[in-house]
């Protein structure tokens, strides 16, 4: 998964806003257009996703649309538009935050890491008797320590940090697996039922690794 999608259409922004990051430890993918920026967040997805709202083709406000429908991932609105309708706009449909364009790069870094800091930096995630302790990779549940494969715990990982929401299954295979991996997507479809063997009571009827249907897979 990345840690931050930049959606710029201008190249020469989007390549130093994007060096700048990688050169603070972000992993970083820069999209030029609204069509590319869904294409890269299909495949490896995005913790949080640095948005110009001027785009060409589908512009901003549909792209913030569609990836907040999808995932809970952090949706920070960077434009020149400074208009308050904007603002709102933005911010109705689901953007966590708006910065107007200038800024100035150590005030949009100071916020990224401050967004890496409260939402994603969690080492120990709970939810009933399921504790996964992200910093050492353990798995405990009931009181008893269960062993878990690398693809495991990142699976895990991903599921629990966006709890009550359906992920599809091409993103979780795209971001665990990578999209060329050579692996069959039927490998998600066995790490889940691993998964459910060391999580639920009763691996036939979950209560906390649900199916959604047709789409994907919900931690509950």
């Amino acid at each position: 998964m990345l840690d931050i999608l930049i959606v710029e259409d201008n190249k020469e922004i989007g390549d130093l806003l994007a060096a700048f990051l990688r050169k603070n430890g972000y992993a970083v993918s820069v999209a030029g257009s609204g069509e590319k920026a869904l294409e890269l967040y299909e495949k490896y997805g995005a913790k949080l996703v640095i948005l110009d709202i001027c785009l060409p083709g589908m512009d901003g406000f549909a792209v913030c649309s569609r990836i907040r429908r999808d995932l809970g991932t952090h949706i920070l609105i960077a434009s020149a538009k400074t208009e308050k309708e904007d603002k709102l706009k933005g911010l109705n449909l689901g953007a966590d935050d708006y910065v107007e364009k200038p800024y100035d790069i150590d005030i949009l870094l100071a916020k990224i890491n401050g967004i890496f800091k409260r939402k994603f930096a969690q080492e120990i995630l709970t939810e009933g008797n399921v504790s996964l302790n992200a910093a050492a990779e353990e798995l405990v549940v009931g009181g008893e320590k269960k062993s878990l494969t690398g693809k495991e715990f990142e699976l895990l990982k991903l599921l629990m940090e966006n709890k009550g929401v359906t992920l599809k299954k091409e993103y979780l295979f795209n971001a665990v697996w990578g999209s060329d991996s050579e692996s069959e997507a039927q490998t998600l479809t066995v790490h889940v039922k691993w998964l459910r063997e060391k999580i639920e009571e009763d691996p036939k009827h979950p209560k906390h690794l649900i199916t959604v249907w047709g789409v994907g897979y919900r931690f509950e």
